[in-house]
């Protein structure tokens, strides 16, 4: 079985990109890329077919994570069956998310910083307005840590 996951932001260059690399690489250093489908999307269309924000670069970079391919694409309505997890940043985000999934869908769809219950904040702010890449670095990888943690428990991995 493959577990397929979909990081969602609302442009698709600095979050679900940063989270889309991130938990890769998570999911690599666990042996787990050929049980683990990720891919990114926005839920605006005005970054579509560009690639991550100079900032979310950086620090795929830092980690030592390839981004070459990466480029923005819209969430449609397909992606609520292609994915078992579709993950968004924010409130924001959930509710566009929650206004375009189909009735029929059985979707996990939850907030990144869902699964990482110690920290204190329970969104992914946008450091697109804030700046702050490595604060959103920082939440991004406590989230991925505890998504993949979650998947590996229900799945068995």
């Amino acid at each position: 079985m493959v577990v397929r996951v979909l990081f969602v932001c609302l442009g698709n260059i600095c979050r679900s990109p940063m989270a889309e690399g991130m938990f890769r690489a998570k999911v690599n250093a666990a042996g787990l890329m050929d049980q683990i489908r990720i891919d990114s999307a926005a839920t605006g269309n005005w970054n579509l077919g560009n690639p991550p924000h100079r900032g979310t670069q950086q620090v795929l970079t830092k980690h030592g994570i390839d981004y070459s391919q990466m480029r923005a694409r819209l969430i449609g309505q397909d992606d609520f069956s292609d994915f078992d997890y579709v993950i968004g940043m924010d409130g924001s985000n959930m509710s566009d998310l929650e206004a375009l999934q189909p009735l029929d869908s059985d979707v996990v769809l939850k907030k990144l910083m869902d699964f990482a219950p110690a920290e204190k904040e329970s969104e992914v702010p946008d450091p697109y307005y804030t700046g702050n890449f490595e604060e959103t670095e920082r939440l991004v990888s406590a989230g991925c840590e505890g998504l993949l943690q979650a998947i590996r428990e229900k799945f068995d991995m």
